[in-house]
């Protein structure tokens, strides 16, 4: 006998089964609170410095967060970031570092009587906001954080500033002397491309970095090799300068493929912390400045948890362990990619622990120096050695390169069994030069040689340089290769190449013969307390049959609900949108993210909704297209109300926050299992219109993965034309396409809708939303500011442009705000936008001009002003 359970049985049961799954179907439909964003010019020493101010919901202080950028960045690369912190309780600044951005000043490497002071002003005007924690006054509960040129001036702040309270460098150098003039030897390439990131389009050699670096660099690269007073410039503006001053708990996180900042950098930096008597954890992501897997999130959720811990206090928060590294675990057989193992130890083992001699063999080898130093040997390459080190690390091929009559090698014997490398290998050679001043430049590494004794793999694609002074009667010296970690299978045999050149480094450019004999075994530390954890079962194995699970629930759950709902209104059938009292507070926040909002869009119309970031647009939007539920009030298209699966819904298109297109199907393809997902008629979907409309080409036959953001732009937006919905929904359309496509995106809404369907545009391009919108809905903190024709908007305030013939300061903006007469006045370009008000009569421009002659304001022009940009920023009171 077959036993039926009844369906709340049957639903009792399914939920049983997920109750270990949490929650996460439910949260996943509601998106994170916003953030608050104050973009503000500070002058500090005189120097405009441009930040940005990030703030969460919720009310009390909190401590802050200083995040800088990379060399070469501004403030805008660190966004996400920011935004992450605020929205986990921090109040986050970032700013562009001087010659950066829209910074002023010039770049002087963290010079401390510069940059780093710029860090103390910062650090003083977080100590007089409101809502930042303070553990007295005038000082904050602050950490600072950043990556590259970022990371080093958070060490520096802590070095020159005893109120920063936390670190979490990334990437980043102790000694930036060392880092650059490894062994001695100029680091040419790396060098030049950072110098290159410096320059202006002004034609002026020393582009936008101090005079002082400008001359260091003209003189070492001319030379070819560093002089003292260069090293003693950079020694004086690294971290390791006050690295007895730094006693603060500190994540250090450093890159295994990273030709520029290597891990020996990192190593000296714990140490001299750790002796400072400060917590110290170290972390070797697997990615760096050369490529490679960054592991962005990992690394950004242990940031947050160090800050957690030692900014909040909450000593309850995993900091993680004292060491851990990153390791391949082999290629997923999914996606193909090298997925990565966390291997741990509850102490930093340095670079030199549990040593492990291999006997190395072959006799004293004579090769030569070329002319000119060409051709070079192939080791890292910038931008490109990380990717292939991470190669070689996972799957074993790479990119090296040693020219025959210009290197010695010296092998090992191969290994009995699985030999794991953690740390800096060493050896010691004898070197006999015979240049005229007995001196030799030689570049050493590593590598892991297949069984054949031909395959080769070089770990990481490093090399470590070295300058041997006196060596024309030969001296014996050590060699110090690359910090790696790195796993020798049994069978393989591990090879020294002692090279005379390198592509990245400076090597002499006259002939000259060096020898080099093996004096002892290639020394390897393996580090045995590093444990790698168990890989656990790939995401499908338990993620798959919980879907299915879920998916059950589901139906089971809303079978019934699904017939029922608000019944439709009539006489809204030919209403494309009405919103009517609609409210969304998210759980966590401290405010409504939409609040009691109500307006209607006509057939035909081209509608522009806009405001400030934390406006509510997005909450708005994505409400209406029935993926997340109001809190209150309703949404009908053409008098259907909008709830999840609706089947209104299919007289809507939209494009919001990605497509998620298939990246090895081609966009045609995409486009056509799109529709088939649909249910609906293949001749419903006009597919040839749409295909018009994205304008790829020949490109539609290619796989989507090769598509730039424009290609992927203009396909996500056919894909919402499919089937010609009577409402479409775009946010940010234009974003990733250059200016003919995006007046071509412009004709196409126009034509669109003229056709009696409606669109609705939700964008930052005021002057786009000018141009092809007939109506406007501008929101501001969640409710509605304004709504009508943009005619109407744009010339609905009484606004001035009043031009200066000087530069507007501060307290002449304060006094002409306070002018009888007069709402608003913002700064703007070349002068002063002025709204005047009409609280206590007709608008008089004549009285405002008076008034101005009055402060003796130096005029050159009054004028109306009536686009856009203006009308909006009046609206919200100039906070966009």
């Amino acid at each position: 006998m077959r036993l039926r359970l009844p369906r709340w049985a049957a639903v009792t049961a399914v939920l049983a089964v997920l109750a270990g799954a949490g929650t996460w179907t439910a949260a996943a439909l509601d998106e994170p609170p916003p953030v608050q964003r104050e973009d503000r010019a500070l002058t500090l020493d005189g120097v405009r410095i441009d930040t940005s101010y990030f703030t969460g919901s919720g009310s009390g202080r909190r401590p802050a967060v200083l995040l800088a950028h990379g060399f070469g960045g501004s403030k805008d690369d660190v966004r996400a970031q920011a935004e992450r912190l605020a929205r986990d309780g921090y109040a986050v600044l970032t700013w562009s570092a001087r010659g950066f951005g829209a910074s002023g000043g010039k770049i002087g490497l963290n010079d401390p009587a510069h940059e780093v002071a710029d860090v103390r002003g910062l650090v003083d005007w977080l100590a007089a906001r409101p809502e930042v924690l303070l553990d007295k006054a005038g000082d904050p509960r602050v950490g600072v954080t950043g990556a590259s040129y970022g990371g080093a001036i958070s060490l520096l702040a802590a070095g020159h500033d005893p109120r920063v309270d936390a670190l979490a460098p990334q990437i980043t150098y102790w000694n930036l002397a060392d880092a650059l003039f490894p062994g001695g030897v100029y680091k040419k390439l790396w060098s030049g491309i950072l110098f290159s990131m410096g320059a202006d389009t002004r034609g002026d050699a020393c582009g936008r970095f101090a005079p002082e670096i400008c001359a260091l660099k003209e003189r070492v690269a001319v030379s070819g090799r560093p002089d003292a007073e260069a090293r003693a410039l950079l020694e004086a503006r690294s971290p390791s300068a006050v690295g007895d001053r730094i006693k603060v708990p500190t994540l250090i996180v450093q890159g295994q493929t990273d030709s520029l900042f290597t891990l020996d950098q990192s190593d000296a930096m714990a140490r001299a912390l750790a002796a400072n008597g400060a917590p110290v954890a170290v972390d070797w992501a697997a990615g760096g400045h050369d490529g490679g897997d960054r592991e962005t999130g990992r690394v950004e959720d242990r940031i947050g948890a160090w800050f957690d811990r030692w900014l909040k206090k909450d000593a309850s928060v995993d900091t993680g362990p004292a060491f851990r590294v990153s390791r391949t675990g082999g290629v997923d057989s999914t996606d193909g990619r090298a997925t990565l193992r966390a291997a741990t130890a509850d102490h930093y083992p340095g670079l030199r622990e549990g040593t492990r001699e291999l006997a190395l063999t072959g006799p004293a080898q004579r090769f030569a120096n070329p002319a000119g130093g060409a051709p070079p040997a192939v080791s890292a390459v910038p931008g490109l050695g990380g990717g292939l080190g991470g190669l070689s690390s996972s799957l074993g091929v790479g990119l090296a390169l040693d020219f025959p009559g210009q290197h010695a090698r010296f092998d090992t014997a191969p290994v009995t069994g699985p030999l794991r490398i953690t740390g800096t290998p060493t050896a010691r050679v004898r070197v006999t030069s015979t240049a005229p001043d007995g001196s030799a430049v030689l570049f050493a590494k590593v590598y892991d040689v297949g069984p054949d004794g031909r395959r080769q793999v070089l770990p990481a694609q490093l090399v470590a340089p070295l300058r041997v002074e006196d060596a024309g009667k030969g001296r014996s010296v050590t060699l110090t290769l690359p910090a790696i970690d790195h796993e020798v299978e049994a069978g393989h045999r591990l090879r020294l190449v002692v090279s005379a050149t390198d592509l990245g480094y400076a090597s002499p450019v006259a002939t000259a013969g060096y020898t080099v004999a093996a004096e002892g075994p290639l020394t390897v530390p393996t580090a045995p307390a590093v444990t790698t954890q168990a890989a656990g079962l790939p995401w499908w194995v338990w993620g798959l049959p919980l879907a299915g699970l879920a998916v059950a629930a589901v139906l089971l759950l809303t079978a019934r609900r699904r017939t029922a709902g608000p019944a439709p209104d009539p006489g809204l059938a030919a209403v494309p949108l009405r919103i009517t009292g609609l409210s969304k507070k998210y759980k966590g926040g401290d405010r409504y993210s939409v609040r009691d909002l109500s307006f209607q869009v006509e057939q035909g119309q081209v509608l522009g909704l806009l405001g400030p970031n934390g406006a509510g647009k997005t909450t708005t939007l994505r409400m209406l297209m029935g993926l997340i539920t109001p809190d209150e009030g309703e949404i009908r298209v053409f008098g259907q109300a909008i709830r999840p699966g609706a089947p209104v819904l299919s007289r809507v298109g939209s494009f919001v926050e990605g497509a998620g297109f298939l990246p090895h199907l081609t966009g045609r393809e995409n486009l056509e299992l799109y529709w088939k997902a649909t249910g609906r008629p293949a001749g419903d979907a006009h597919l040839d219109e749409a295909l018009r409309i994205a304008d790829l080409g020949g490109a539609l036959e290619r796989a989507v993965r090769t598509y730039s953001q424009g290609m992927r732009q203009r396909l996500a937006i056919a894909q919402a034309m499919l089937g010609l919905p009577d409402l479409l929904i775009l946010d940010e359309p234009t974003n990733g396409l250059d200016p003919p496509q995006i007046r071509e995106m412009r004709e196409v809404m126009i034509r669109y809708a003229a056709g009696g369907r409606t669109v609705i545009v939700s964008s930052h391009l005021l002057a786009e939303v000018e141009q092809s919108c007939t109506h406007l809905v501008v929101m501001d903190r969640g409710q509605l500011v304004q709504a009508g024709p943009v005619a109407e908007i744009t010339g609905a305030g009484d606004t001035l442009l009043v031009t200066l013939g000087e530069p507007v300061a501060d307290a002449l903006v304060e006094k002409v705000a306070a002018l009888p007469g007069v709402g608003t006045a913002i700064r703007t370009e070349g002068g002063l936008l002025v709204g005047l008000s009409t609280a206590d009569g007709p608008a008089d421009a004549t009285a405002l001009i008076g008034e101005l002659v009055r402060l003796d304001v130096p005029l050159t022009g009054v004028g109306p002003h009536r686009r856009l940009e203006d009308a909006f920023l009046t609206l919200i009171g100039g906070s966009a």
